[in-house]
């Protein structure tokens, strides 16, 4: 398994490679000049120039890709155009939040969809069976930025029960130690703000969550019903054990692996496509991070936004592989 490990992350490096240098060239067509973005439209040509220069914006492109990737090696991301502070400084606390966003909202697809994928498979063809079916059809096909406002309407301006936007009380901020505001309110032993934090995390985490809570619940119950026709769950059901054993001590297990492929997915998808859900409830996470980085055409920062969701993406299905032989046995990595 290690040798697969050590095989799989040398192959990232070209990847990587060239999703920096398709980055690279992209963002630079984006019409617009970063020095005349943040000197604003008032600005004379000589001062637009000067900061030109002074960016390295003036070099040719190959030189500054050259620049980039010895940065890259050496681990300096470059400076914000915008901000003038180190990438490296500025990213984390923004990665931190879509992180901690991503796993709540994964959580409960996980739970909620490989359960609901089990029953329906369970039951075929019951009530349940096509009421979970249908909304899970709901859920993939509902946009999420129409899911997020009725969250907002229903449980923040209607009811009143949930905080609209935001990380935490920004009147009794979180000492930001790791930037996981879960964690680091149990490390501070703040659980008044732990309970905070778990409001603020319910109603983005929750319309996060529906798409693929969607998918995981219909590849579960498709995998499901294909393991419950084989003939070692016939003979446990002959043999009399009880059902409930069949089904989650046997026929999950021999039916999660494609399961485990749709969610590692999923995990990638969401640290990367949290923008719309970022945005509607004022989470300062990843993508709003990169979205704001290209309006001012922030060219350190979306490249080094996109390459480390792209590097978290590849490790998690890299993970996901790995886990495979974990789950099932018969699978070896040599």
């Amino acid at each position: 398994m290690l040798n697969y490990a050590g095989r799989r992350l040398m192959q990232l490096i070209p990847v990587l490679l060239g999703m920096t240098f398709v980055v690279f060239m992209i963002i630079r067509a984006i019409p617009g000049d970063p020095a005349q973005v943040i000197l604003g439209q008032q600005a004379t040509e000589e001062a637009v120039r000067s900061l030109r220069a002074q960016l390295g914006l003036d070099d040719p492109w190959y030189i500054q890709y050259f620049e980039y990737l010895v940065g890259l090696v050496t681990g300096d991301l470059g400076n914000s155009l915008r901000t003038q502070v180190p990438v490296v400084e500025e990213i984390w606390p923004y990665l931190a939040a879509t992180i901690e966003l991503s796993m709540f909202a994964i959580i409960i697809a996980v739970i909620l969809g490989v359960n609901a994928g089990i029953i329906s498979a369970w039951f075929q063809n019951s009530w349940f069976d096509y009421t979970a079916m249908v909304l899970a059809l709901v859920g993939v096909s509902m946009p999420i930025f129409w899911l997020g406002l009725m969250n907002q309407w229903i449980f923040s301006i209607e009811l009143g029960v949930l905080p609209t936007t935001g990380r935490e009380n920004v009147r009794d901020p979180v000492e930001a130690i790791t930037h996981f505001y879960i964690i680091d309110t149990i490390i501070t032993g703040r659980f008044d703000q732990l309970t905070v934090v778990f409001r603020h995390l319910i109603l983005p985490g929750t319309a996060l969550a529906t798409i693929p809570m969607a998918i995981i619940a219909r590849m579960t119950r498709s995998s499901m019903l294909e393991v419950m026709r084989a003939d070692y769950i016939r003979t446990a059901r002959a043999k009399g054990m009880k059902m409930f054993l069949v089904v989650y001590k046997h026929a999950l297990k021999n039916a999660i692996i494609p399961v485990l492929t749709i969610i590692g997915l999923q995990m990638g998808l969401l640290l990367g496509g949290a923008i719309l859900t970022e945005t509607i409830f004022g989470w300062p996470g990843i993508g709003r991070y990169i979205y704001e980085a290209i309006g001012f055409r922030d060219y350190p920062v979306i490249q080094s936004g996109i390459l480390v969701v792209a590097f978290i993406f590849v490790m998690i299905n890299l993970f996901v592989d790995l886990l495979y032989s974990a789950v099932d046995p018969r699978i070896k990595y040599d």
